[in-house]
C-alpha cells in the first residue's frame, strides 16, 4: 500500500492534490496557474453594445409589451387622466363608465353636459387617439343621468301604462 502524499504531484488527480494542500499533508506548487475561461460569446464581452444598465422605464416598457398589457395599461390611463382629457372644467361633469367593443360610454351630470359633450365628440376623439393609440378607443357615447324605471318587478304590465305618472 502506497502513501498518497508520497506520489508526485504531477501524477495525483487535481482534485486529490486539493485536498492534500488543504490538509496540509503537501505543499502547494509554485507552478500552479489559474485556467482562463475562453470565450468566444461577444454578448458577455465587455464595452460591447446592450451592457450597459437600462433606464427603468425601457424595462418596464419592454415587460408591458413582451407581456401583452400596453392595451389594458393604455384604458387605464385613459380613465385616471380624464381630467386632462376633457378639461377640468368637462370632468368634472362627466366620467367614463366603460369602454367595449371600441367604444368609449362616458356619463355625464345632465343632459345638457352630454349634448354639449356630443358637439365636441371630434375633438375629444381626435386627442384620444393622439394620446392613448393603444387603448383602442373607436368611438364616443355620451349619456345623461339615470332615470327612474317603472318596468321591473314581479307584476309588471306590459304597455305603456298611465302617463299622468309626472305631472
Amino acid at each position: 500500500m502506497t502513501d498518497i502524499a508520497a506520489v508526485p504531484a504531477s501524477e495525483t488527480p487535481e482534485t486529490v492534490a486539493t485536498y492534500l494542500r488543504l490538509r496540509g499533508l503537501q505543499p502547494s506548487s509554485k507552478t500552479w496557474k489559474r485556467k482562463r475561461r475562453i470565450t468566444t460569446d461577444d454578448d458577455n464581452a465587455p464595452f460591447t453594445p446592450g451592457r450597459d444598465p437600462g433606464a427603468l422605464g425601457a424595462v418596464l416598457d419592454k415587460l408591458s409589451r413582451d407581456s401583452g398589457w400596453q392595451k389594458t395599461l393604455a384604458r387605464e390611463d385613459l380613465v385616471r387622466q380624464w381630467g386632462d382629457l376633457a378639461g377640468a372644467d368637462t370632468a368634472k361633469h362627466s366620467e367614463p363608465v366603460s369602454l367595449e367593443r371600441g367604444v368609449l360610454t362616458v356619463k355625464c351630470d345632465s343632459t345638457a353636459w352630454a349634448k354639449n359633450l356630443q358637439y365636441m365628440r371630434a375633438t375629444i376623439l381626435t386627442e384620444i387617439g393622439r394620446r392613448y393609440p393603444d387603448a383602442g378607443v373607436e368611438n364616443l357615447r355620451f349619456i345623461g343621468p339615470d332615470v327612474p324605471s317603472w318596468k321591473w318587478g314581479p307584476r309588471v304590465v306590459p304597455g305603456r301604462g298611465p302617463r299622468d305618472t309626472y305631472g
